[in-house]
């Protein structure tokens, strides 16, 4: 029988030995009266509320610019981790509040086009900045740095997430190919995160939300591949015998609601404090298969060829173009005058440099932000990196207007 509530004690709660580093937030948030949610209740709230959440609804997950209305997206895969993840944290007993958080805004800085457009923009920052991009370390970036939500009198402040949130989205890495996952004991500065994966998460909530986001995915990739005839009949039998070596499902049954269930029953029948967050060993090599045989049929499908060439396209060349603007103390003018011939890009990038750098023309006061300086304008590198932010901020639609707007006379 599969005992509930076994984390209870592990929970982030006031009195856990976390807790007080947990809700820290990097500056302080305006606080309302009467305002009954917990800490991590409200940091759902604000990140439900920012546009960058709004925005994953027209960010590709596998199939891109999909006319499919049933094909899954960013937006419905956070949807999806964060239903998997506050299902095992109540069950376990943890802070479903903080797992719900976490799960929501963990993909807020994705690429437009999905790994793609992340593998498109690390090697734009590879070659010019010499740095490496990643989603997880991008997303915490945007929460801390570039995510702005009003308050009651209509001034602008920073998402200013706690601690426990925070440390959950740049360390909700997916790719988890161990079993037993445990959270460390030190509370770093976040800054310090080099690559995915480098650390475990600081808390049990942040461990379930980073092999939630595997147990969604997988299943729900396979789903919209099956549905888009992107299988054929040899590789349904290749899936069938992968699956039934641990469950006996047909292939019509072989869906991401029956993948998903098998995977969190399992999930919650094998953890524990002593033993981790974990699978069984024939569960682990199931979701090992599973995913070895969506990247061999589905991610590395002939049909996806095309796209990632005209992904990689369009994201280039939005990037050259900016890139070739830059005059250090005029490049403000210099983004402003392809207003002309481009008004979407050039008035869309012009009001981001108004936002987030020093030029601001003396009327910061009437933004009524307080942001501070993201990027100085007088520093190319720093110039080539609010590029980079800014793309990585398009969704798939407007990534593809703006390519548009650019090779049309």
């Amino acid at each position: 029988m599969i005992k509930k509530g076994v984390f209870s004690n592990e929970a982030i709660r006031p009195g856990s030995p976390k807790w007080d580093i947990c809700i820290e937030r990097y500056q302080p948030l305006y606080v309302r009266n009467e305002d009954f949610r917990s800490e991590f209740f409200r940091d759902y709230n604000r990140i439900l509320h920012s546009k960058a959440y709004r925005r994953l609804k027209h960010k590709t997950q596998v199939f891109f610019a999909t006319q499919n209305d049933h094909i899954c997206t960013r937006i419905e895969h956070v949807s999806h981790v964060a239903s998997v993840s506050e299902t095992i944290a109540g069950f376990l007993g943890l802070n479903t509040d903080l797992t719900r958080a976490i799960a929501l805004g963990h993909d807020l800085g994705h690429a437009p086009f999905g790994h793609k457009g992340e593998v498109i923009l690390k090697k734009l920052a590879q070659k010019y900045l010499n740095e490496t991009f990643w989603h997880e370390q991008n997303s915490l970036w945007f929460v801390d740095k570039l995510e702005l939500l009003n308050d009651q009198n209509g001034r602008k402040h920073p998402l200013a997430l706690t601690y426990g949130v925070r440390d959950g989205i740049i360390s909700h890495c997916g790719e988890v190919n161990e079993n037993a996952i445990k959270p460390r004991n030190e509370a770093i500065d976040l800054y310090t995160i080099t690559r995915p994966n480098q650390y475990a998460p600081y808390t049990w909530e942040g461990c379930v939300v980073k092999i939630a986001d595997k147990i969604s995915y997988l299943g729900r990739d396979m789903e919209d591949a099956l549905s888009l005839k992107i299988l054929n009949r040899n590789q349904l039998r290749e899936l069938k015998q992968i699956v039934d070596k641990v469950s006996n499902h047909s292939i019509r049954e072989i869906n991401n609601t029956v993948l998903m269930h098998d995977f969190i029953r399992n999930l919650i029948a094998m953890s524990s404090p002593q033993e981790g967050i974990r699978f069984s060993d024939d569960y682990l090599e199931l979701i090992n298969s599973v995913k070895s045989f969506n990247y061999k049929h589905i991610y590395n499908h002939q049909r996806l060829i095309h796209f990632h060439a005209y992904a990689e396209l369009i994201l280039g060349s939005i990037f050259n173009l900016l890139a070739d603007l830059y005059t250090r103390e005029h490049t403000a003018e210099e983004v402003q005058k392809i207003s002309a011939y481009y008004p979407t890009l050039g008035q869309s990038f012009y009001e981001w440099l108004q936002n987030y750098s020093q030029m601001d023309f003396g009327q910061a006061s009437l933004y009524k932000s307080d942001l501070q300086q993201v990027y100085d304008l007088s520093d190319y590198r720093d110039y080539l990196k609010s590029i980079i932010h800014y793309i990585s901020s398009m969704t798939d639609n407007f990534a593809m207007s703006l390519f548009n707007e650019i090779t049309k006379f």
